[in-house]
């Protein structure tokens, strides 16, 4: 609100000492996302690969790892389609019949430059999606951008490091853990600048539109909360009820603490503790079941991030007058699924995996600041859904576990 409030008094034209407000929002606002951009690559594969191998150190590829990763694809599924499908039909990016550039700060020239690289990379079919997904060289994959084939080799690297023995197999172990560990830190350091940076990239945005940019902005900010409201209270309670047997109402009540928790943290793993003792001693489920499936997918499992990850990527493409063909859709999509995995359980982390996807597809990364004035309660409301998604998960593989008296009394 205080980036909203000055952006407007300033305008483009107020200046201290001579240096225009709109240069220093541009500076700092540069710095900010070219930071988030350096995180991108080192982030997300040393994220993926110790993700995927400490699955296969946990001997958790039998049955039950096999029915929880299964439930959790599945439900990030539902959440992209449930978002895909809410972004366009409420086309938050196009304002009376036109695309939103012509109130928010996008040039035709960038527009046109743009369209020319989607429809790029959109071009052909689905075949040619999977055929990215294999690059020539994983070194210019990564210098390039080409987001799926850096994520199919991580994804394949992580697998394989379960399937050596020996020094070697602890060495790498040793390896990747340490650069996870080491990210994480660079992460949480230029996280601390994000409400500068946000406050300079909101404040841009308002001083060279106004608030004519909010329109498109609160539409957005809807859209997401009607899609999540679908998955969380309509998906969800679904999956209970047919697949589980159990009252969906009451497991509402049993999660109330945790989903509370997770609305004023913003963080899946923050919320960890008070998800497995709700899960457990609330819910019924057993601490075999909840100890193995919910840190799992604080990890893993991330539906609300990646619903909001397709609909900001949607949402920006209208922006900028895009029309996206099947197949870049289903890369947004494919790409959301397997973002989704790699995102660390940490407040705004999930901006880091929308810059993925907009690089997936050719859009510029810098047209995050278009979103950033609503992300903080957008990042609530989706960490709320992560965790709640997570706990049917436990819910149902007790289930399926044939285990019995769960959610069979009210929770106290």
């Amino acid at each position: 609100m205080l980036a909203v409030i000055v952006g407007n008094l300033t305008g483009m034209d107020g200046s201290i000492l001579g240096i225009r407000f709109y240069d220093i929002y541009t500076f700092l606002g540069t710095l900010f996302m070219n930071a988030l951009k350096m995180l991108i690559v080192p982030l997300i594969v040393s994220s993926i690969i110790t993700g995927i191998a400490g699955l296969g150190d946990s001997g958790s590829m039998g049955r039950l790892g096999g029915k929880t990763l299964l439930y959790y694809l599945t439900t990030s599924l539902f959440a992209i389609m449930v978002g895909l499908l809410m972004v366009n039909i409420m086309t938050p990016g196009i304002v009376d019949g036109e695309p939103a550039r012509e109130i928010l700060p996008l040039s035709a020239e960038d527009t046109a430059d743009i369209s020319a690289r989607v429809d790029g990379r959109g071009a052909g079919d689905v075949v040619d999606i999977f055929v990215r997904m294999v690059p020539v060289n994983i070194v210019a994959a990564a210098a390039q951008g080409q987001m799926l084939g850096l994520i199919f080799f991580s994804l394949l690297f992580g697998y394989f490091m379960t399937r050596i023995a020996g020094p070697p197999a602890q060495v790498l172990k040793d390896f990747w853990e340490g650069i996870f560990a080491v990210m994480m830190k660079i992460t949480d350091w230029v996280m601390l600048f994000a409400p500068l940076g946000v406050f300079a990239l909101v404040a841009k945005v308002v001083a060279s539109t106004g608030f004519a940019a909010f329109q498109p902005v609160l539409t957005f900010l809807l859209t997401v909360l009607g899609a999540l409201a679908i998955h969380l209270l309509v998906v969800l309670p679904l999956l209970l009820r047919l697949l589980g047997g159990v009252s969906p109402l009451r497991h509402y009540q049993a999660m109330t603490p945790a989903l509370l928790t997770a609305f004023s943290t913003a963080s899946s793993s923050a919320t960890l503790p008070v998800s497995m003792d709700c899960v457990e001693n609330r819910a019924g489920v057993s601490n075999r079941t909840t100890s193995f499936v919910l840190p799992l997918g604080a990890t893993v499992n991330m539906d609300g991030t990646a619903l909001y990850e397709c609909v900001a990527a949607m949402f920006i493409a209208q922006a900028y007058g895009l029309e996206l063909d099947f197949a870049t859709q289903f890369t947004v999509v494919l790409v959301a699924l397997l973002t989704s995995i790699g995102v660390a359980g940490i407040p705004a982390a999930s901006l880091v995996a929308i810059t993925i996807i907009l690089t997936a597809i050719g859009l510029p990364v810098e047209a995050v600041g278009l979103i950033l004035a609503v992300d903080r309660i957008l990042d609530m409301c989706r960490t709320s859904v992560n965790v709640f998604s997570d706990s049917c998960g436990a819910v149902l593989i007790g289930r399926l576990e044939g285990e019995t008296g769960i959610l069979s009394k009210r929770p106290d």
